[in-house]
């Protein structure tokens, strides 16, 4: 995995980064053609949005059966050029998606096919925008954030990770990466104990869960406070989504550079590889249907909170 995260951190880590680079460096493993690019024209400049579908043993998109995952780096830019030179740490969640689809490449030339499918998406800006945030400046994004929204789970998923750094808060104090409750049609669920047995395993410590709000799963643009956008993901899709936050002991600017850990992104990805091999196959939940479904029976459609709610 560390390998695949520092191929795709040498061509993420330019000025000259772009969905035809992440193309390119696909196909020259031989996998050129599982990856689409689109370029998005918004508000503020122009992005990449790149998705990845590496097709499982008896994945959906082959005829098959096999539980699908969607994997959404998150992120407003890879840079803030020409205010900063070179990555910023907003782009962990790019880096560790793409090196995550570059892996599972890999196993398929290895023998170790997934059953299921496992659907990438990202997004390559080099130059994106900043604005401000409490404590340290949000990375900003050239397209709206409905907009990427949509595409990022178009497809027919059945779960999303969706991984984003998340270093420019106080309540999340540790370093490496943590994970959030499952969000789902509006409801905060419970801890999923999959992937807080999956957590511990990978990193050989307790597991972190960290703290969300009703503000943090409703779509930008209402209003109110975010965290960040790690969750945005839960406001177009009915699967359970959850976030996979990288993290630092400090509160770290999204904008700022040299302010990467390899190490942290591979630890985040090699978790998302094993959720995905186990959730593929069935092995692994992240949320308990009959409960939701109790929830739903006692409290109600919680699905407004994927809406702007009552705007006047």
């Amino acid at each position: 995995m560390f390998q695949r995260v520092l191929d795709t951190f040498e061509i993420l880590d330019s000025a000259y980064a772009s969905g035809k680079a992440v193309q390119d460096l696909f196909a020259s493993k031989g996998f050129g053609d599982i990856v689409e690019v689109q370029q998005l024209v918004g508000p503020k400049g122009t992005t990449d949005f790149v998705r990845i579908i590496i097709k499982g043993s008896n994945g959906k998109l082959s005829g098959g059966t096999a539980p699908t995952l969607g994997v959404t780096g998150r992120l407003g830019g890879l840079g803030a050029r020409p205010e900063m030179i070179g990555f910023v740490s907003d782009g962990d969640g790019a880096l560790t998606a793409i090196a995550v689809a570059l892996k599972l490449c890999d196993m398929q030339k290895k023998g170790d096919t997934l059953p299921g499918d496992v659907i990438v998406t990202t997004h390559v800006c080099p130059n994106a925008p900043t604005s401000p945030h409490f404590p340290t400046p949000f990375m900003g994004s050239p397209i709206e954030m409905g907009t990427i929204n949509a595409l990022e789970v178009e497809m027919d998923v059945d779960a999303v990770l969706s991984v984003d750094t998340t270093k420019g808060n106080k309540i999340i104090c540790k370093r490496g990466f943590a994970i959030s409750c499952p969000v789902k049609e509006g409801y905060i669920l419970k801890a999923a104990d999959d992937l807080v047995e999956i957590m511990q395993t990978v990193t050989g410590q307790p597991a972190h869960v960290f703290p969300l709000s009703l503000q943090d799963i409703t779509p930008y643009g209402n209003g109110v406070y975010h965290m960040n956008s790690i969750l945005q993901p839960a406001v177009a899709t009915k699967a359970p989504v959850v976030g996979v936050a990288i993290t630092t002991e400090t509160p770290v600017a999204g904008c700022a550079t040299g302010a990467t850990h390899l190490v942290d992104v591979e630890v985040a990805g090699r978790f998302v590889i094993e959720v995905a091999k186990n959730f593929t196959r069935g092995q692994c939940s992240f949320y308990d249907a009959e409960e939701f479904a109790l929830l739903q029976k006692l409290y109600g459609d919680m699905s407004h909170f994927q809406t702007k709610g009552k705007q006047e």
